[in-house]
């Protein structure tokens, strides 16, 4: 006769359980798109009962909107600890773009999936590109001399949109690196930009 282990089993603290909530769900989210994927197949995955996954998150939406801001929180720390280090523009440029397409690739499908949704989701991506926009024209302004803010903030966005551009091609060229990307961006305008207005000596 086979003994049943009758032990309680440890229970999972709960930012350790919403953590890999939100890893599973952005797996499906990316596997099957937002409309498709169900809440039961989250759960099932999870091994939670959907109730907890509803009373963790409140409904789908809401944990879309949990991915969208886990991804605004670990893309923002991840470009900041790449630029952190001193070093010469186009090095410490360099660094943070190929952190950001590091940070997104890994991420699969989610983050081209994430780009265009309408509503609160588009809100919260909107949130997103607000943060990258400013931590990437505080980061130009550290290396160069633009007396005009707006053109600034506007150098910051072509890259932010050349950035996702890259993110969805690479839906079509899985074999595209964060090293190939970064060169890519660097090649056509980053580059170009800091070594015609580095800021004077």
């Amino acid at each position: 006769m086979t003994e049943i282990d009758s032990r309680p089993r440890k229970r999972m603290p709960r930012a350790e359980r919403e953590a890999q909530m939100l890893s599973v769900a952005e797996a499906v989210f990316a596997e099957r798109g937002y409309a498709a994927a169900s809440m039961d197949d989250i759960a099932e995955r999870c091994g939670v009962s959907k109730p907890m996954l509803y009373e963790y998150f409140g409904s789908k939406e809401g944990l879309l909107l949990g991915c969208i801001n886990e991804v605004r929180q670990g893309m923002l720390g991840a470009t900041m600890a790449a630029v952190a280090e001193p070093g010469e523009p186009l090095d410490v440029m360099r660094r943070g773009l190929y952190a950001y397409f590091e940070f997104v690739f890994a991420r699969g499908g989610a983050i081209a999936m994430m780009l265009e949704p309408t509503g609160r989701l588009g809100e919260a991506m909107e949130d997103i590109r607000k943060q990258q926009v400013d931590f990437m024209s505080a980061t130009l302004s550290a290396f160069v001399e633009v007396p005009d803010p707006m053109a600034l903030e506007g150098y910051a966005q072509i890259m932010l949109g050349a950035c996702e551009r890259l993110t969805l091609w690479k839906l079509d060229r899985p074999e595209l690196t964060a090293q190939q990307a970064t060169q890519y961006l660097m090649d056509l305008g980053t580059g170009m930009l800091l070594q015609q207005a580095r800021k004077p000596e």
